[in-house]
């Protein structure tokens, strides 16, 4: 894992990503469309959320349903495989949760330290 070349290491890359952990919890409900993972995920820009799902797509985490409507109809849900990490990174997101007061109490302790010296 720790060798730069080795594929694990990649995997790790991929699904720590913020805007993939972000995807996963939107879409852990059921399908979305694109706006509706736009607006649920809030400060995503257009082209970060495409290239999001796109990489997800690629790696069998995302299936991308369009229907012949006009104007189409795009929606996304988690494959199989996506939804295994939602048991992986739900403990995750509730550490997080839990924590975010002790981390911003750390930030203010090492920042008043700062600027005492």
């Amino acid at each position: 894992m720790f060798d730069p070349g080795c594929p694990s290491r990649r995997v790790l890359d991929r699904v720590s990503d913020k805007w993939m952990l972000l995807v996963i919890g939107a879409l852990e409900p059921g399908k979305r469309r694109f706006s509706e993972l736009r607006r649920e995920i809030g400060d995503v820009s257009q082209k970060m959320l495409t290239q999001t799902l796109r990489s997800m797509e690629r790696d069998g985490l995302v299936e991308r349903t369009v229907y012949a409507e006009v104007p189409p109809r795009v929606e996304y849900e988690l494959t199989e495989l996506g939804r295994t990490l939602i048991a992986a990174v739900s403990p995750l997101a509730r550490w997080a949760e839990e924590h975010i007061e002790d981390i911003a109490a750390a930030h203010d302790r090492h920042d008043a330290r700062k600027l005492e010296s």
